[in-house]
C-alpha cells in the first residue's frame, strides 16, 4: 500500500485516468494509453500548418492538428529544419537563375536572324507602302511592323535597321527618277506631282511604324529626325535632278492658265518649296503666286509696275478667250497673292 502511494506521489488523476502537470507547482500531467498502463510524459508546441505528414526520429508533424509532437529536446527541430531547407532554397535559387539566363539567351536576336527573318518582312511592307496605288487596297499589319522595329532596336540592331531603311528608299527613289527621265514634257508636271504625292502619303505610314527607332536612335544618337531624312532623300534623288526642267515647265504653264490643272500647279509649287525653300529664288514670280510673302515688301514706287503686270495678265487671258469678268477676277486674285505684307 505504501509502494502504491509512493508511485502516485505528485500525480493528480481524473476520471478518465489522465494526469496533468501544474506548471506553478511542478506537477506532471500525464495520460494513459490503451497499450500501456504506465503514464507517459508528453510535451507539445504549436507549429505552422503543413500539407504533408512526415516522421523524423521522434518528431511527428501533422497538418490537421497544427501541432508538432516531439521529444523533450525541442531544439533539434529548428536545427533539422534549417539543415533540410537550406540546401533546397539554394537549389531553387540556382534553378531560377539558370532559367532566367536560358530565357534571355533564347530571346537574343543575332545579325543572321535580323537578315533572314526581320528585315525581309520589313522590306516587303515598305515596298507595299512605297508603290501602292491610291485605288488599291493592301492589307498590312502595322502592329506587326512596329513589333519588328521594336525588337530590332531593343536587340541593338538600330544601326543596321536605319542603314537598310535609307538604302531601300534611296533605291526606290532612284527608280522614280529614272521613270521621270523618260516622261514626255506635256505629262512631266503631272507625273512629278503623282510621284511626290505618293511618296508623302507613304511617309505618313512609314514614319509612325519606325517611331521607336526614330526616338531612341535617330533623335538620340544622330540628332536628326526620320521624316526630315526621308524628305531629303526625295530632294536629293528626285526633285534635285529635275528641278530646272520642272520650273521651266511650270513657268510656261503658269503663263497659259488651265494648261495644267490649278490644283496640280499648286501642289507641285508648294511641294518644291517644302523640299527646299531656296528654290523659290529660281522663279520668284511663279512661287509668289502660290506661296505668300515670297516677294519683298510692297513699296509705293513700284505700284506702276504692279499695274502693268496686271494689265498684261488681263490681256493674255482675254486673248485666250476668257470672259472679261473672269479675267478681272483672276487678275485681282493674282495681284493679291503676289503682294507680300509690308
Amino acid at each position: 500500500m505504501e509502494d502504491m502511494e509512493e508511485d502516485s506521489y505528485g500525480l493528480n488523476d481524473d476520471h478518465n485516468h489522465n494526469c496533468y502537470e501544474n506548471s506553478a507547482s511542478g506537477q506532471v500531467h500525464c495520460r494513459r494509453t490503451g497499450l500501456s498502463d504506465v503514464p507517459q510524459r508528453l510535451t507539445f508546441s504549436p507549429v505552422l500548418h503543413r500539407r504533408d505528414v512526415t516522421t523524423q526520429g521522434n518528431h511527428i508533424s501533422c497538418s490537421n492538428s497544427g501541432l508538432k509532437f516531439m521529444d523533450s529536446d525541442s531544439s533539434s527541430v529548428s536545427s533539422d529544419t534549417s539543415e533540410t531547407e537550406s540546401p533546397l532554397s539554394s537549389s531553387i535559387a540556382g534553378k531560377l537563375t539558370l532559367n532566367s539566363a536560358s530565357k534571355f539567351l533564347m530571346n537574343v536576336m543575332t545579325e543572321e536572324d535580323y537578315r533572314t527573318t526581320y528585315w525581309p518582312n520589313l522590306e516587303k511592307a515598305i515596298d507595299h507602302l512605297l508603290i501602292q496605288n491610291p485605288m488599291d487596297h493592301i492589307s498590312i499589319s502595322y502592329e506587326q511592323i512596329y513589333s519588328y522595329v521594336y525588337k530590332c532596336v531593343c536587340q541593338q540592331h538600330s544601326d543596321l535597321l536605319y542603314k537598310d531603311l535609307m538604302l531601300k528608299i534611296t533605291t526606290h527613289l532612284q527608280q522614280v527618277s529614272s521613270d521621270l527621265d523618260i516622261s514626255p514634257p506635256e505629262n512631266f508636271i503631272e507625273n512629278f506631282n503623282i510621284a511626290l504625292t505618293r511618296y508623302i502619303d507613304a511617309l505618313q505610314c512609314i514614319v509612325p511604324v519606325f517611331i521607336y527607332m526614330n526616338k531612341f536612335y535617330i533623335e538620340t544618337k544622330l540628332n536628326r529626325d526620320l521624316r526630315e531624312d526621308l524628305m531629303k532623300l526625295f530632294t536629293d534623288n528626285v526633285a534635285g535632278n529635275h528641278v530646272n526642267l520642272l520650273i521651266s515647265l511650270l513657268i510656261e504653264a503658269h503663263s497659259k492658265p488651265f494648261q495644267v490643272r490649278p490644283s496640280t500647279m499648286a501642289s507641285v509649287v508648294k511641294g518644291l518649296y517644302t523640299l527646299k525653300p531656296d528654290w523659290a529664288h529660281l522663279a520668284p514670280a511663279l512661287f509668289s503666286g502660290f506661296i505668300p510673302q515670297i516677294n519683298p515688301p510692297t513699296v509705293e514706287s513700284q505700284l506702276s509696275d504692279y499695274a502693268a503686270r496686271d494689265q498684261k495678265l488681263q490681256m493674255e487671258l482675254s486673248l485666250n478667250g476668257f470672259p472679261s469678268l473672269i479675267v478681272s477676277f483672276i487678275a485681282v486674285c493674282s495681284h493679291l497673292l503676289s503682294l507680300p505684307l509690308s
